[in-house]
């Protein structure tokens, strides 16, 4: 008997793999129990062909793969459980029994799909996504001899400034040496040439003496008056203490650490690194890097004589605040679109934009936040005992605002709202130490929220950036760089990128820092020109936006 229809007893529905099979459809090449006709048919994108599987087209036998193990035989089952062709002298042996078999061509059809699928994956998503990261690789390795040739100028620079300072305070000592060396010559000789004219005197003396004993002149011997007295009494001695220098011994441990810091070279692997591109995203472009210099793109003036804040109501479009009680919206071709006067005439404290595009504004005056919808301003919070400066907008719609106390009791905090309800309030760490300073001079505290979610705060007061996680709970402290020459840290303008990268502007070195999402410094942008850097913000393409106080001027700076 033949062993496929020996074995057709076990065969089961391709579809359903229970039911015993019934019909077979001739375009798919699968088998069908008779439940599953119906399911099949019912994809009307394909001209089914659906007949009893008896009645199936006979296929040459040159279609089957020979059988390895008997090689007059072709197979035209397959074995389930082990995975391989077999012929009906392989049934026959019984090494198959109870194993659930199929018709081989279907299953090599089913293998043939898959190698279909795997060469789509490859030319698809595997070969691109390879690729990619030999580009990103090839671009690094540019970026490296850049890099590397910045750190060898750095060190070169820093120890040219080192040898000038030395050389300035040896060629000091040498004066020092030459000076003390003059004075105490001139000691020494003026002590001389009063020892040389005593000397010259009692010479003189002795040759009178000698004159008047030969002479035997009565009248000079009485007239001698002796000077033995007067030529024992000794000039004082000059008592000289020559200095000495005593040379430091070189700490070369502290020397290193004085020269300035070189943070070690770090080479890790990370498993999830890379992500396989999808056929959609094989076009999206690479995590973005920090340019070396960064460039200025554009510059507006808003005509305030002092700018505080610039916020983005598009890539094309920024909201600023100055000081007076209008807000203004500009294109970047400095052309001003609309202005909005605060509804108390009070200036605003801050400015920022909601995800659907509405400008929000906090007024210390009246202790409020507003939100201004279709030119109507609506106030939304007002505080008691607190008085707002600083709101930012978050991803899923709050607002955080910073604030500070009204009475003596110096406090500062930072709160989350929905609308008008307060969620959280942010204000003392683990061990109930205040996260945020109290200075009356320097009460505004710029606030940002990062792609993580961490909320971030430029605490001028504290010469610190703050940041905490979401619960509330502190990450970090960042207070300056100290291998750099940069001055006093002064943060205040505040914002964050879509690389989770946190931006700061620096008033007092006239810079912006940019540090990685857990505070270590990256690079920063001190090559623009910037004058008192205060408010930024970043735009989707990840140009950063400064509010430069006193110029009153926005500049747009690409620096990814």
């Amino acid at each position: 008997m033949d062993p496929r229809y020996s074995a057709q007893d076990i065969l089961l529905c391709d579809l359903c793999q229970t039911a015993a099979l019934q019909s077979h459809c001739e375009l798919c090449q699968i088998n069908l129990c008779k439940a599953c006709v119906g399911e099949h048919l019912s994809d009307s994108s394909l001209k089914h062909e659906v007949v009893p599987y008896k009645h199936r087209k006979s296929t040459p036998n040159v279609y089957y793969p020979n059988c390895p193990n008997h090689t007059t035989e072709h197979c035209e089952l397959y074995c389930e459980k082990c995975d391989i062709p077999v012929c009906s002298t392989c049934i026959s042996s019984g090494k198959h029994k109870g194993h659930d078999l199929a018709d081989a061509l279907q299953k090599l059809s089913s293998k043939t799909k898959d190698l279909e699928n795997d060469l789509k994956d490859l030319e698809k998503k595997i070969l691109p996504t390879l690729e990619e990261i030999t580009s990103d690789l090839r671009s690094e390795k540019v970026n490296l001899e850049k890099h590397y040739e910045k750190l060898t100028t750095a060190v070169t620079k820093q120890g040219e400034d080192w040898h000038r300072e030395i050389n300035t305070i040896v060629n000091k000592r040498k004066s020092e040496i030459d000076e003390m060396k003059t004075k105490h010559l001139a000691a020494l000789n003026k002590q001389e040439k009063e020892i040389k004219q005593i000397t010259s005197d009692v010479r003189e003396c002795i040759l009178d003496l000698k004159k008047m004993l030969d002479s035997s002149d009565v009248s000079l011997t009485s007239a001698y008056k002796s000077r033995n007295t007067e030529f024992r009494s000794l000039p004082p001695k000059v008592n000289v203490s020559l200095p000495t220098f005593s040379p430091h011994q070189i700490n070369t441990e502290q020397l290193h650490q004085m020269f300035g810091s070189l943070s070690a070279l770090s080479i890790t692997t990370e498993e999830h690194g890379y992500t396989m591109k999808t056929p959609e995203a094989v076009s999206c472009p690479p995590v973005k890097r920090l340019l070396d210099e960064p460039e200025l793109i554009t510059t507006t003036d808003t005509g305030y004589n002092r700018l505080y804040s610039v916020t983005c109501l598009s890539d094309e479009e920024i909201w600023t605040r100055g000081d007076d009680k209008i807000m203004k919206l500009y294109n970047l071709q400095g052309k001003l679109l609309k202005s909005i006067q605060t509804k108390s005439g009070n200036r605003p404290r801050d400015i920022a934009v909601t995800t659907s595009g509405d400008l929000v504004y906090t007024d210390s005056g009246t202790r409020t936040v507003n939100i201004v919808k279709n030119d109507q301003i609506q106030e939304v919070i007002r505080l008691q005992g607190w008085t707002p400066w600083i709101v930012c907008c978050t991803s899923c719609g709050d607002l955080l605002v910073t604030m500070v106390t009204d009475d003596d009791d110096k406090q500062t905090k930072v709160v989350r709202y929905s609308g008008s309800t307060e969620k959280q309030s942010i204000q003392f760490d683990s061990k109930g130490k205040p996260l945020y300073s109290y200075d009356y001079f320097n009460r505004i505290k710029y606030i940002s929220e990062n792609r993580n979610l961490d909320i971030c705060v430029a605490d001028l007061g504290a010469s610190a950036v703050v940041v905490v996680n979401q619960a509330g709970k502190l990450r970090f402290r960042y207070t300056g760089h100290p291998s750099t020459n940069k001055g006093s840290f002064n943060p205040v303008g505040i914002t964050t990128d879509s690389q989770s990268q946190i931006l700061t502007a620096d008033s007092g070195n006239h810079c912006i820092h940019i540090l990685d999402q857990d505070g270590q410094l990256l690079h920063y942008i001190d090559n623009c020109g910037l004058q008192l850097p205060r408010g930024l913000c970043v735009d989707t393409r990840d140009n950063v936006f400064v509010a430069e106080c006193d110029s009153g001027k926005v500049k747009k700076i690409k620096y990814m």
